[in-house]
C-alpha cells in the first residue's frame, strides 16, 4: 500500500465528515456525505477489502445520497436557524 494516498485520503475523509456536520444547506450536506463514502469506497479498496468497497459505494454513495436528495426535494432545503 502506498502510504501518502492512505494519509490523502484519510484527510480528506475527516474534512468531509467535518463539512458535512457543519455546513447548513441540507442539499449541500447530502452532496458532501457522498462524496465521504466514495471516499470510503477508494480507502477500502486501497486497503484490499474489494467487496466492503463495492457494497460502501453502491449503498453509501449511491442509493443513500439519491435518497437523502428526494427527501429534501419533498421538504425544505434550508434550515430555520
Amino acid at each position: 500500500m502506498i502510504w501518502q494516498l492512505d494519509l490523502l485520503i484519510l484527510t480528506l475523509v475527516v474534512v468531509c465528515g467535518i463539512a458535512t456536520i457543519t455546513v447548513k444547506d441540507l442539499l449541500g450536506a447530502s452532496v458532501i456525505f457522498g462524496v465521504y463514502s466514495f471516499l470510503m469506497c477508494l480507502l477500502w479498496a486501497e486497503m484490499g477489502a474489494v467487496d466492503v468497497a463495492f457494497t460502501e459505494a453502491t449503498v453509501g454513495a449511491g442509493v443513500s445520497t439519491v435518497l437523502f436528495i428526494a427527501a429534501i426535494l419533498r421538504t425544505t432545503r434550508r434550515s430555520k436557524d
